[in-house]
């Protein structure tokens, strides 16, 4: 039995109408219709709404809808990728700021005869590869994630 068939059936069993089981998981008339008809799917939260107001497993709703399954496992995907997204844009616009933070110690040192140091006790080689660094795994990390979750 696919998801909307098995919708209606526990809705009818209730003896709700499809106005009263919209008010009770708060959405739209329109939207219980649209997934009995199978014209669209809930998110996985309505999901899991609707297995506990019908005392179901949320297995035995989606078992059998290969559809609403992958579905479920794209929104997952969704929930993860805004967490991740903003560490490596973190890391990427820590980059930038010290890569522009260094050109302006150092124009400011050659254009206006100061000595402002930068860290000592750092190796060069950290000191001028370490705003790129950070700017490429941010941007790599980034990439990667819009191409697996998008």
């Amino acid at each position: 039995m696919i998801f909307s068939e098995r919708l209606k059936q526990e809705r009818e069993k209730k003896g709700w109408s499809q106005a009263e089981l919209a008010e009770k998981i708060h959405v739209s008339r329109q939207s219980v219709s649209k997934w009995e008809t199978g014209k669209n799917y809930p998110s996985i939260e309505v999901i899991i709404e609707l297995s506990d107001l019908f005392g179901i497993t949320i297995d035995e709703l989606l078992r059998s809808d290969e559809e609403l399954k992958e579905k479920v496992i794209q929104d997952s995907k969704q929930l993860a990728y805004p967490k991740w997204k903003g560490f490596f844009d973190s890391i990427f616009l820590l980059g930038a700021f010290l890569l522009v933070a260094k050109l302006a110690i150092m124009g400011s040192n050659y254009f206006f005869d100061t000595n402002i140091l930068m860290l000592e006790g750092i190796p060069k080689f950290i000191m001028n590869f370490l705003p790129l660094i950070l700017m490429v795994v941010g941007g790599v990390g980034s990439d990667n994630l819009k191409n697996k979750y998008q």
